[in-house]
């Protein structure tokens, strides 16, 4: 073919999202199927979000609003700062192309972790930056390690706390520690995505401070997991003014949907949701734990809605047999897998199911 693709990309393969449930009803002549892959609410979503969108019925020949003005307003209520510190996307993965076009150079170095959001590393490679990956410590991120790692050639650091896919976190104390070490020309970018799921007491549970006194801290939001609008593609970053108003001049316009900006005002709303989707997931991560500790499986301590295990046998092979069964999981490396925490009828399925893949 003569026609001629960036060089930056050459080595770079598609996001593999975990398998629908209607391919594997295809694909193994199943009737019933659950997903515990994608870290998905199982509750669904907040019966005020599924009225937005029949609402949003009414508007569908209509562009949506390409500032995100209600929704920018309604989060700077319910978070105590200004819409103009806010920013909207389709979804972290959106912003984490956006924030990478919007800093990242040819040559730049991006510091991250080696089992991490894998977006962080195609992005830094899409823009010709130069990845620094810096391994995890007993599969938590290692701060200190990633600290020393930044050079003068440093443009961006990625942290995600908790991470994704081990589920581990680092504490407030790490993370401060870190931030006064970094130089202000870094951009430091924090994702916690399944920060409202944290049960520890050291965790940063409130971040938003650290804006007055880190001027190059970007924070990263979503309304996919806890919210349950993970279909809707809708997340938000907060940051310094100038910030926004820089990744702001490469965003696509009407990026982020009518549904979704509706939706997820009034998920918004109902904290109720929340504070039930968190309960769930607590009782299902300590009665899966408990199971874990009797079978004799080593497991991650986890602050999310998914836990990070060692299956003992490939995780390929663990992964195929349990689609067979009926249940889709998700492979990670070597014997380890990530499975997402379900309802309480759906862990003792994904147990029921494991013992016999693993016998």
């Amino acid at each position: 073919m003569t026609v001629k693709f960036r060089p930056e990309i050459k080595d770079l393969v598609p996001y593999k999202p975990g398998k629908p449930i209607k391919d594997v009803k295809r694909e193994y002549g199943l009737t019933e199927v659950i997903k515990l892959a994608s870290n998905e609410n199982p509750l669904g979503s907040s019966p005020k979000a599924k009225e937005a969108i029949i609402k949003c019925a009414e508007e569908l020949n209509l562009y949506p609003d390409g500032n995100t003005t209600d929704l920018k307003e309604a989060l700077a209520k319910a978070l105590g700062i200004k819409p103009s510190q806010i920013l909207p996307s389709s979804g972290s993965d959106e912003m984490v192309d956006q924030i990478s076009k919007t800093f990242i150079n040819s040559g730049d170095e991006v510091v991250m972790a080696d089992v991490t959001f894998p977006r962080y590393l195609s992005t830094a490679i899409m823009m010709g930056g130069t990845p620094v990956v810096v391994p995890l410590k007993d599969f938590t991120y290692d701060i200190d390690a990633m600290e020393k790692a930044i050079t003068d050639k440093t443009k961006l650091v990625w942290l995600c706390n908790p991470n994704n896919p081990t589920g581990t976190m680092f504490t407030e104390k790490k993370l401060l520690d870190f931030l006064d070490k970094v130089p202000k020309d870094v951009v430091v970018v924090y994702d916690e995505a399944y920060n409202e799921y944290v049960t520890r007491d050291d965790y940063p549970k409130n971040s938003l401070p650290l804006l007055d006194k880190y001027p190059n801290i970007i924070i990263m939001r979503t309304f996919s997991k806890i919210y349950g609008l993970a279909a809707l593609r809708v997340g938000y970053t907060i940051a310094a003014e100038e910030i926004i108003e820089n990744i702001n001049k490469i965003r696509g316009p009407f990026n982020v949907n009518t549904a979704a900006q509706m939706a997820a005002i009034a998920a918004l709303e109902d904290q109720a949701f929340v504070k039930e989707s968190y309960r769930v997931n607590k009782e299902g991560k300590e009665f899966l734990y408990a199971t874990f500790d009797e079978m004799g499986i080593w497991y991650a301590p986890s602050e999310t809605n998914h836990i990070f295990i060692d299956a003992k046998k490939d995780c390929q092979e663990v992964f195929v047999e349990l689609q067979k069964r009926g249940m889709i999981i998700r492979p990670i490396f070597k014997t380890y897998i990530r499975v997402s925490i379900g309802t309480m009828d759906q862990n003792k399925k994904f147990i029921e199911l494991l013992k016999e893949v693993l016998a």
